[in-house]
């Protein structure tokens, strides 16, 4: 029995009821529509990338990507996504960034104590090594680097040249290869068990992640040559990046604490989809290091 044909033909894509749009809160808005088409409705021609919304109010939505369905009596069901900024926020032009924090313990070498040289203002025991250090057998014995401090050695009338000298202990066992301190050797006292053997120790890190869309290939450019680039405000250029909570300044060290280390983009429609990465320091990204900005 052949298929009798009523109403619209669909040779053209019918919008239906029921499409929504969907607004994340920081100026992305989503939108599915679904349309009904004749099977031999050319979809490659009308779902292209970038494509606008059909209905005029949302024209800023733009195709990124569709699915069809092959249906029963000729007819396709065509359901398209479109993704966009909302021209309430910035114009239109990007979001505003949606930014999460991730905090815990990271392993770092026990150098890098604040409190390993000198008593730091955090801590009431201390300092770990101390600055004072004498010579003692319970570390190695370390090269000489002043061929004047050569020790002289007399056995069975033979002279010796004893090329290696002891080494230098601090407070808890730690262990220097000189009386100015120089290369840490390590903790070698097992009198003091809670370092003895000790390299490393745990130490707070902070680390934000965040994604922002823009019209804008320059804003992509811009990050990318701001990367590892630090501020003492919650702002690159003109990216506000941080949110209100975040911690921002100059850390203890002189530094500014928040660090550009990570710009990821790829294409969502007709937008850029740019995910950051900022690592945080309380002491600082030092400026002879790194781009203070």
């Amino acid at each position: 029995m052949a298929i009798v044909i009523n109403g619209d033909p669909l040779t053209t894509a019918l919008l239906q009821p029921g499409w929504t749009v969907v607004a994340d809160g920081f100026g992305l808005n989503t939108s599915t529509t679904v349309f009904k088409v004749d099977t031999t409705f050319d979809v490659d021609a009308f779902a292209v990338k970038g494509n606008a919304h059909p209905d005029p109010a949302y024209a800023y939505l733009k195709l990124d990507k569709w699915k069809v369905s092959w249906d029963a009596l000729n007819i396709a069901t065509l359901t398209v996504d479109y993704v966009g900024i909302d021209t309430a926020i910035n114009s239109g032009v990007r979001t505003n960034p949606n930014t999460s924090s991730a905090n815990g313990l990271t392993t770092e070498n026990l150098t890098t104590h604040p409190n390993f040289f000198n008593l730091d203002a955090n801590f009431t025991t201390g300092p770990i090594a101390g600055t004072a250090y004498t010579q003692s057998d319970l570390g190695p014995l370390v090269e000489i680097k002043d061929p004047n401090d050569y020790l002289m050695h007399v056995i069975s009338g033979k002279t010796i040249i004893i090329s290696k000298k002891q080494s230098y202990i601090g407070d808890n066992g730690s262990c220097f290869e000189s009386e100015l301190g120089g290369r840490f050797i390590g903790f070698v006292d097992p009198a003091y068990p809670n370092y003895f053997g000790k390299t490393n120790y745990l130490t707070r890190t902070t680390s934000y992640s965040g994604v922002m869309y823009s019209t804008v290939l320059g804003d992509v450019q811009a990050l990318l040559a701001l990367l590892n680039s630090a501020t003492d405000t919650d702002s690159w250029g003109i990216f506000a990046l941080l949110p209100a909570w975040a911690p921002i300044g100059v850390g203890s060290g002189g530094g500014n604490v928040n660090l550009l280390s990570q710009v990821n983009v790829e294409e969502f429609g007709a937008l850029y989809k740019i995910m950051y990465e900022i690592r945080y320091s309380k002491v600082g990204w030092d400026s002879s290091v790194y781009t203070n900005i």
